[in-house]
C-alpha cells in the first residue's frame, strides 16, 4: 500500500516506491495537491506527479530513471541540416517564456509515446502555469513567421533541469526547441536533464537509463546549487552543440 498524503504531510522518500513486482512500479504516494511548494518538494527529492483524469494526484520515482546528459546530446545528420537552415532563415526564431500558456496547452493535446490520452490534465496545466509565474517552469519555443509551431517546457531548480513535455505543429519543430534547450542548459552549467521515462524518441537523442540512487545523488547536488538567473535565447550557445555527438 502507498501512503495517502494529507495537506502539509511530507512526501515519502523516493526509495519507498513500489517495486517491479507491483501493479504500479515506481509509485510512491497519492494525494497532497499540486501547490508550488509541494512541487518544489517533490522535484528536489526526485519525484514527479503523473496521473489521468479521474485519479488522485500520483507521485512517481521510476527505477531506473531516464536522463539526458547534456554533453552526450545526439543530433542526426538531418537535424544538423535542419538547425543550420532554421538559424539562417528570416522569420525563424527561438524564444524562451514568450507564451508559456500556449506551450503547455499544446503539450496537453499531445499524448506521450505509447499512450492514447494526455497526462497533462487541467489541474496540471493550472499548477505548472502557477509555478511558471513563480519562476520555476520555463518554455522553449520554436517560432516561424510569427507563429508558434513547436516547443517544450521544463522545470529548473539550481543547476538541475527536468524535461516535461514537447509538441510540434511542423516537422522537427520540437526537435529544434530541444536542441536549443540543451545548448542553453550547457551554457548555464547544467550537465543532466531528467527525462522521467524511457522512450525510443528520447534515446535517439542520447538519453539513457540510470539507477535511481545515482539520479537522486545528482539531483541533491544540482538542486543545491545557485539558481540560473535567466533562461533566454543565446545565439552563441549553439556552438556548444558542436562539442557533443
Amino acid at each position: 500500500m502507498i501512503p495517502w498524503l494529507e495537506p502539509g504531510q511530507p512526501l515519502p522518500h523516493a526509495s519507498t516506491a513500489l517495486g517491479e513486482d507491483s501493479d504500479a512500479p515506481g509509485l510512491v504516494a497519492a494525494g497532497g495537491g499540486l501547490a508550488p511548494e509541494r512541487l518544489e518538494e517533490a522535484y528536489r527529492n526526485g519525484l514527479f506527479p503523473w496521473y489521468s483524469a479521474g485519479q488522485p494526484v500520483l507521485w512517481w520515482s521510476p527505477e531506473p530513471r531516464m536522463v539526458l546528459p547534456t554533453a552526450a546530446f545526439k543530433r542526426s545528420h538531418s537535424l544538423k541540416k535542419t538547425l543550420r537552415r532554421f538559424r539562417r532563415t528570416p522569420g525563424c526564431e527561438i524564444r524562451f517564456d514568450s507564451n508559456f500558456e500556449a506551450v503547455i496547452q499544446a503539450c496537453a493535446g499531445t499524448p506521450r509515446e505509447g499512450q492514447d490520452g494526455t497526462w497533462i490534465v487541467p489541474a496540471m496545466v493550472a499548477a505548472y502555469t502557477a509555478w511558471h509565474r513563480a519562476g520555476r517552469v520555463h518554455s522553449v519555443e520554436t517560432w516561424v513567421d510569427g507563429q508558434l509551431v513547436g516547443g517544450l517546457y521544463f522545470v529548473a531548480i539550481g543547476r538541475m533541469c527536468f524535461g516535461e513535455s514537447m509538441f510540434a505543429h511542423r516537422t522537427d519543430a520540437s526537435k529544434i526547441a530541444l536542441a536549443a534547450f540543451v545548448a542553453a542548459a550547457r551554457a548555464r552549467g547544467v550537465t543532466l536533464i531528467d527525462c522521467q521515462q524511457n522512450t525510443l524518441h528520447l534515446a535517439s537523442f542520447g538519453a539513457h537509463e540510470t539507477p535511481r540512487r545515482d539520479f537522486l545523488a545528482h539531483v541533491t547536488a544540482a538542486t543545491g546549487a545557485a539558481d540560473v538567473r535567466a533562461w533566454a535565447y543565446d545565439e552563441a550557445a549553439w556552438a556548444l552543440l558542436d562539442e557533443t555527438a
